[in-house]
């Protein structure tokens, strides 16, 4: 897994988009959606804030010096601000997220 990225597993039935939406929002994040075609990809780069994703349906595969990270529907994914990473979306259908982003620390 990535240096200090942390992922929480959902268990069961995924909450769907607004569900996972009211949760980030309660959590004082603003959140947005986007989403992604089969074999989508994103080259390596980094974000200067905390980055929260949660995966609402479909699953993409974030690489990053320390590991893989690959989050499915219902699980919570953050990154510290200056991860290294790169992704790609799994061949089948189109995934859908929610990401908000918090400031640097």
């Amino acid at each position: 897994m990535g240096a200090d990225a942390a992922v929480g597993r959902h268990d069961g039935t995924p909450p769907g988009e607004e569900e996972i939406a009211a949760r980030m929002r309660a959590g004082g994040l603003s959140p947005y959606g986007w989403g992604n075609g089969s074999g989508d990809t994103y080259g390596w780069h980094e974000h200067g804030y905390e980055k929260v994703l949660y995966c609402v349906r479909g699953q993409i595969v974030f690489h990053t010096a320390g590991g893989d990270i690959e989050p499915g529907p219902g699980d919570k994914m953050v990154l510290p601000p200056h991860t290294r990473q790169r992704s790609a979306r799994r061949a089948c259908a189109a995934s859908r997220h929610r990401a908000s982003q918090t400031r640097a620390g």
